[in-house]
């Protein structure tokens, strides 16, 4: 696809018109910011947010990117700043007849709540409700809490005042390997977890962390911040969703290493994807910045994003209970299906 069509998120295919909100829980950076998706009531001319909330999320993108901000930021803002989600921003909630699951997504080294929108959109609009974390230790391209303000006169300034925390680079003379590995701490406790990337092995260990995930879905998964002491303690069914041109086979033997713990761990592989085919980079972007992110593969986005929800649901079905007809989509688990294939070819890549 190209042109205008290829410059604007897709609108979730499910029977559930998906609203969004902002929530930020607590007023010190050891507080929760999230990106709420959800089932919602229609309503004529809701607004539909923007897909960079702010500008300082441009510079924090040039940052992680190792470009310049005085060029690169501008750029990036010229290029996605009047992007739109096609969402309900705060629209009502819409009751169910039974609750809705909740997923926790975490986001990928450099991203922020909003990259993943696509994919969450598509989950709501099947009857989830989805997180999607900001996480605040320097692994997101930017992110911010309003910290609280000491007496009542200080009230106004309050809801004002922003503290930003940038994206950080392992800093010189450390292992990655353990810079990384004391990142990302979650401690959520509602039903399954998903990421992408480093979101992805933060997903793995969250189960861990947290006996009530019950599993987990892995989009693309990092896997090198995984201790090896750790294996033994991840005992929940995971999906890996591998793209093509990412895994390297030190990534894979572990993912392998968990599916021979458990015989309902799956590890399946989009073909004709990259790693950045599982973000909104790839619905966003022309052959100049695609240049600098490497966000298309040869299989077209909309298939990519098919693949990453059905299969998703289809095993969130199968280990949350589910009441829903996401079975069908149970052969895609197997790598059954066009553009699907069993277990990861292997590519060796930067993250």
């Amino acid at each position: 696809m190209g042109g205008a069509a290829s410059l604007a998120l897709p609108w979730a295919a499910g029977p559930h018109p998906v609203g969004c909100a902002d929530v930020m829980v607590g007023r010190t950076r050891q507080g929760l910011f999230f990106r709420l998706f959800y089932p919602c009531q229609p309503r004529e001319g809701a607004e539909r947010p923007l897909w960079i909330p702010r500008y300082e999320y441009c510079g924090g993108l040039a940052d992680f990117v190792n470009r310049s901000r005085r060029w690169c930021a501008p750029l990036l803002s010229f290029a996605f700043g009047a992007c739109r989600v096609p969402v309900s921003w705060n629209g009502p909630f819409k009751p169910g007849s039974t609750r809705y699951p909740l997923i926790i997504f975490s986001h990928g080294l450099g991203a922020f709540r909003t990259v993943y929108s696509a994919v969450c959109a598509e989950l709501a609009s099947r009857g989830l409700v989805v997180a999607a974390l900001e996480h605040r230790d320097h692994s997101a391209s930017a992110t911010y809490f309003c910290p609280a303000e000491a007496g009542e006169a200080a009230a106004a300034a309050e809801a004002l005042r922003e503290e930003w925390i940038p994206y950080r680079r392992v800093p010189p003379g450390q292992k990655e390997f353990h810079f990384r590995n004391k990142q990302d701490s979650i401690d959520l406790t509602k039903v399954a977890v998903m990421g992408h990337s480093f979101g992805g092995i933060t997903a793995v260990l969250a189960t861990v962390k947290e006996p009530r995930f019950r599993c987990a879905v892995a989009l693309d998964a990092w896997m090198f911040p995984l201790d090896n002491a750790l294996y033994p303690e991840v005992s929940k069914p995971v999906l890996f969703i591998n793209t093509e041109k990412f895994q390297t086979p030190e990534s894979v033997a572990k993912m392998k290493r968990l599916s021979s713990r458990n015989s309902q761990t799956k590890i399946i592989t989009i073909l004709g994807s990259v790693h950045q085919s599982q973000t909104d980079f790839t619905f966003l972007t022309g052959k100049f910045v695609n240049r600098i992110f490497s966000t298309r593969g040869s299989l077209d986005p909309y298939k990519c994003l098919d693949i990453n929800s059905r299969a998703a649901l289809a095993f969130l079905q199968r280990h949350l209970n589910l009441n829903e007809e996401f079975d069908q989509w149970d052969h895609l688990l197997e790598g059954i299906g066009d553009s699907v294939a069993a277990e990861a070819p292997l590519c060796r890549s930067s993250l």
